[in-house]
């Protein structure tokens, strides 16, 4: 033996065929899991998408089934052939939408149902411009039919028109002249003030209360109905003055009075200074307008004898003060005339044009005697 040489290299020992075979196996085991595994995170963010993709092409599918199930309903609609029977009032309120009508239409057996309403409705491009009001359809029209004829605005209602200056007596002879509510209802109603909203310094008296204006009167409108209209009308016009409640008698009776004595409007706030003047200084109005109303007869009839009855609680050349009521229904712009009247001194006025209405106003009584003068030279001309 020797040391020198190294140490012989110590050999390895080669593994067996059965070594290699479980270790190849546990490798191939191992990229089949891995493959596994990207594998379902692949078919997981795919059943994603085809989740998602699915839930739209159903909901578009739906949306389409829907519509295709309401084309079918509105064929469906029961509707009637037309053109309808006898005929009916309906009255179509303000606001109504095309299915509110078609419920109001449906209820009175104008149209077989809601839906066929609504469709024609939506069908016609004039439906909007459907008015509220009472129309007169017919029973059993066809949908489409009774569109067209709402479309058409023929409403069957009444107006009527209560000119500035009439009595309650002429207001209630046009009304019953010119709608159909009879005149006794209207009697009736006027029996009852309370019923038309008429407040207690009028002392039951409806004149001067009934506003003048021009009134929309519908079929089932009633004597009720239309005077607590007019009634409504006179206090919303005083509230909009702001007259206070406590002076609303006072001023309407002064309105009247200028009502029926003015003929221009200049001269209404001239004729409530004058009106005013005269209280204040405790000097008879002398207003004859008011003498003929307490007697019932026109002012071209009144003579000297009228004018000294006292018997007459109007007549104002023997009572001092103002009458007991207002003389006529006043309009707007004398009722303005006496909450606003003119700055002046004037304590007279007299009519010097008859045809015309000419009016002249004065200050002293030597003053009002020429324009009387003048008066009486027109009325001597003109005879």
């Amino acid at each position: 033996m020797t040391d020198l040489f190294d140490p012989p290299i110590a050999q390895q020992p080669v593994p067996s065929s059965r070594a290699r075979s479980s270790a190849s196996r546990r490798a191939a085991a191992k990229r089949r899991r891995r493959r596994l595994q990207r594998t379902a995170v692949v078919v997981v963010v795919l059943l994603g998408i085809l989740g998602i993709a699915g839930y739209v092409i159903f909901d578009r599918v739906s949306d389409g089934l829907r519509g295709f199930t309401n084309l079918f309903a509105a064929e469906q609609a029961e509707d009637y052939p037309g053109p309808g029977g006898d005929p009916v009032m309906v009255e179509i309120p303000e606001g109504a939408t095309g299915a509110q009508m078609g419920d109001v239409l449906h209820e009175a057996g104008v149209v077989a149902s809601v839906e066929a309403f609504t469709q024609a409705f939506s069908a016609n491009p004039a439906a909007a411009s459907i008015q509220p009001g009472s129309y007169e359809l017919q029973l059993e029209m066809k949908a489409s039919d009774a569109v067209s004829r709402l479309v058409s605005g023929e409403k069957v209602q009444t107006t009527v028109t209560i000119p500035e200056g009439f009595t309650v007596a002429q207001v209630l002879d046009r009304v019953s002249s010119v709608t159909t509510i009879p005149r006794d209802q209207l009697d009736a109603a006027l029996a009852d003030p309370a019923s038309i909203g008429l407040p207690e310094a009028a002392g039951g008296n409806a004149e001067g209360w009934l506003f003048p204006k021009t009134y929309t009167v519908q079929p089932n409108d009633d004597a009720t109905t239309l005077l607590s209209a007019m009634v409504e009308q006179t206090r919303n016009e005083l509230t909009t003055l702001g007259v206070p409640e406590d002076r609303w008698q006072e001023v309407l009776i002064k309105a009247s009075l200028v009502e029926r004595e003015a003929k221009y409007a200049p001269d209404r706030p001239m004729m409530a200074r004058a009106i005013e003047n005269r209280l204040e200084r405790g000097q008879r109005l002398e207003i004859d307008a008011a003498v003929a109303y307490g007697l019932g007869i026109s002012g071209t009839e009144l003579t000297r004898d009228h004018t000294r009855d006292a018997s007459n609680p109007y007549n104002t050349y023997q009572h001092a003060g103002l009458p007991p009521g207002p003389i006529a229904n006043p309009g707007a712009a004398s009722v303005e005339a006496v909450v606003n009247p003119a700055d002046g001194e004037w304590l007279f006025w007299t009519a010097v044009n008859l045809e015309t209405g000419e009016t002249k106003f004065a200050e002293t009584f030597e003053e009002h005697q020429r324009n009387v003068a003048e008066l009486r030279a027109w009325q001597e001309t003109n005879s």
